[in-house]
């Protein structure tokens, strides 16, 4: 049997950026891994401050360049602590940092057909959407293997709810508190 007959070992790959929604997806990626005996593969891209074509015309990023790879670097090693605990514990695999726009490098490292992408599909308004493409919108329509985009957990969606209160300085609705405070028996 040759080399190239040897058959690839199923990847999960994982978007992982240091967001809630990506570390969201990244425990669903070391579920989905560990069911299907799949190695975790998780991607940290990175794009200098202002994007590549920036960085060519300015002669200062050639010298960040690496500094900016440190960072990103470092930003998956906590991403992962952040979820797996100081004793990385998850599935095997390999952990990459990619430079280039995130979308497009997710999906040239999913390039095998039994690989499977998993990203974080976060809410996102209008204006946000305009503003800034989205990276799992970009995987579903450009990849050629499947696709899972993982939901925000609601607990992060209460999290930017009361950002967002408190960013505008809003008062806090207490009457759901008030309302459960109501249904809780007295203590005798």
């Amino acid at each position: 049997m040759s080399e190239s007959d040897v058959p690839s070992a199923a990847r999960v790959l994982v978007g992982v950026s240091g967001s809630p929604g990506s570390l969201t997806a990244l425990c669903r990626a070391a579920g989905e891994a560990r069911s299907r005996g799949a190695e975790l593969w998780p991607v940290l891209a990175w794009e200098p401050p202002g994007g590549d074509l920036a960085a060519r015309h300015s002669p200062a990023a050639a010298h960040l360049v690496q500094e900016w790879e440190r960072l990103a670097r470092e930003r998956l090693v906590a991403a992962l602590r952040d979820v797996f605990g100081s004793a990385v514990a998850g599935p095997p695999g390999q952990a990459l940092v990619a430079r280039g726009a995130p979308g497009r490098a997710l999906v040239d490292i999913a390039d095998r057909e039994n690989d499977l992408l998993v990203v974080g599909a976060g809410r996102r308004g209008p204006l946000y959407r305009a503003l800034r493409p989205s990276v799992s919108r970009y995987c579903l329509a450009h990849a050629t293997c499947p696709v899972l985009a993982v939901p925000p957990s609601p607990l992060e969606a209460a999290l930017a709810a009361a950002h967002r209160r408190n960013a505008w300085r809003l008062r806090l609705d207490t009457g759901d508190v008030e309302r459960e405070f109501e249904t809780v028996p007295p203590e005798v």
